[in-house]
């Protein structure tokens, strides 16, 4: 008798939710050809960020998506389209630009770290210094 855990199992056979294969933009307008200088048509295959959108996200099958990635190649080298967008966002907290090496501190606080916090006498003065014992008058010579 043969053993379940040798049984080979399909994609199907793992999953016993039925879901419908997602069909793809080329199959829909018809696309022969994916030319290089059809810049709306691989636009649609890119992302905000102009990155290559994956084959399940496209719908695409893999012959589709590698015609895809390639002509998509192409245009960024012929300058059709861009390798990468720039997004604006605004972030909240994080750890700012120097990655959060400054263990939490303020840059105000690493300016003023070097800065002696002794106080002065408000009686002393040019001609006086403070050696921390007494107060001692400096002598010209």
């Amino acid at each position: 008798m043969a053993s379940k855990k040798n049984k080979a199992r399909s994609a199907r056979d793992l999953n016993p939710r039925k879901f419908k294969k997602k069909t793809s933009v080329l199959v829909i307008d018809k696309v022969e050809y994916i030319d290089y200088k059809d810049v709306d048509l691989l636009q649609r295959f890119m992302s905000d960020r102009a990155k290559i959108k994956n084959r399940r996200v496209a719908g695409n099958t893999l012959q589709q998506q590698r015609e895809v990635a390639n002509a998509v190649k192409v245009a960024r080298e012929m300058a059709l389209l861009p390798y990468a967008k720039r997004v604006a966002s605004t972030r909240t907290g994080g750890r700012g630009r120097d990655g959060g090496r400054d263990g939490g501190r303020d840059r105000d606080t690493n300016l003023n770290e070097n800065v002696d916090d002794t106080t002065l006498d408000v009686g002393v003065t040019d001609e006086a210094v403070d050696t921390g014992d007494a107060l001692v008058e400096n002598e010209e010579v």
